[in-house]
């Protein structure tokens, strides 16, 4: 029940006029590592990796304007997600800066969407027909969307590519990343 008041708090944040919301310059990898301890703290045997693409040389490239404590809700949802769903309670968050914005891939392995499911997984409260004894309220992705749309982002899901018989699932966010002009 509280699980459900809180998320139900958080969509309301969410839904607030943006210049009512605090934003401010944030490193993204900090707000990732917090989400990935709040996850392995709260589901028991979960496991998050984060994994850069290539080596950081401009941490600018993973810095944005953002609300800190918005962003580490989505992202708390897209590693319970991928633990709860995975078949070893494992999920892994990629990162990739690119020129003008960053794109972060939450993988995991297990279960994966129904294609009749995938149109709704934004949906508040929509719970897929994967969710058998799996707790859940399905505000958590409808309000990661919201977030992410926030911060003018995207997220993308892609769900039933397989290999060796194992079902994947990746959640795509792309973020404009925080480039100050250089000095004239």
């Amino acid at each position: 029940m509280v699980k459900l008041s809180n998320g139900l708090l958080d969509l309301a944040k969410a839904s607030y006029d943006p210049s009512e919301i605090a934003f401010k310059l944030l490193r993204v990898d900090e707000i990732l590592l917090d989400a990935r301890q709040s996850v392995q703290q709260s589901l028991y045997g979960s496991k998050v990796n984060l994994h850069f693409e290539e080596e950081l040389e401009d941490e600018q490239l993973i810095t944005l304007q953002g609300n800190e404590y918005l962003l580490k809700v989505a992202f708390i949802n897209l590693f319970e997600n991928g633990c709860k769903y995975s078949q070893d309670q494992h999920c892994s968050v990629s990162i990739q800066p690119g020129p003008t914005h960053l794109i972060l891939r939450f993988a995991s392995e297990g279960l994966s969407i129904a294609e009749e499911d995938q149109e709704h997984i934004f949906t508040p409260f929509y719970r897929g027909s994967n969710k058998e004894g799996i707790e859940g309220n399905g505000i958590g992705l409808s309000l990661t969307q919201k977030i992410i749309a926030l911060h003018k982002g995207s997220i993308v899901l892609e769900s039933g590519s397989s290999y060796k018989d194992v079902s994947r699932t990746v959640f795509t966010v792309k973020l404009l990343h925080y480039k100050q002009p250089p000095n004239l």
